[in-house]
């Protein structure tokens, strides 16, 4: 039996850390994207625990009467145990060696064996359509797993939200799909 999986990274934010909301605009994108979503037959909704992610999913799973499982495996990555200048700089050289580690960081190896955790278990655990709420650096890291065509550069290019359907048959990936986010009709 196939299942889609929907890697989803959240609506635009305030911040970074764990307790950044959704900003205005992210608020809407929020409500587009349950528009978006609104027609799959979701049995499965999972989010990481910081809350632009949660806020991200909450109009969608109230517009299907799901709860949201969280996921700490859907955390961000963590880059650096402090603020460093050169972040991005540093977060390529972690695309391109998956070992490579900023100290108090993790490893583009280690955050990837965590989301592919996840994933596994949502494939499981989902009947036929599983969402899950993450961040750009930790989605990007997953579509890598299964396509290495996913890299640095479409990392730069995500935009908040961003949407990809994974569709396995058992557990060998068989399509990774990008989603258009429905346009806001009043815009």
């Amino acid at each position: 039996m196939k299942k889609k999986i929907y890697l989803v990274r959240h609506c635009q934010a305030t911040g970074q850390e764990p307790t950044a909301s959704l900003t205005r605009e992210g608020r809407n994108q929020s409500i587009q994207l349950a528009q978006t979503l609104e027609s799959i037959p979701f049995d499965r909704l999972y989010s990481s625990p910081y809350r632009r992610a949660v806020q991200s999913v909450e109009p969608l799973a109230l517009q299907l009467d799901e709860s949201i499982t969280l996921d700490e495996r859907l955390e961000e990555r963590r880059l650096s145990g402090k603020q460093i200048e050169n972040w991005l700089e540093e977060l390529e050289k972690t695309f391109n060696d998956h070992s490579y580690t900023i100290p108090g960081g993790e490893s583009s190896q280690e955050a990837t064996c965590r989301g592919i955790a996840s994933i596994s278990d949502a494939i499981r655990d989902t009947k036929e359509h599983g969402l899950l709420m993450t961040h750009g650096n930790l989605l990007t890291l997953i579509l890598q797993h299964f396509d290495s065509t996913f890299d640095f550069n479409t990392w730069k290019a995500l935009r908040n939200p961003e949407i990809y359907c994974l569709t396995f048959q058992r557990d060998e990936i068989q399509s990774i799909e990008k989603v258009a986010l429905k346009k806001d009709p009043l815009t």
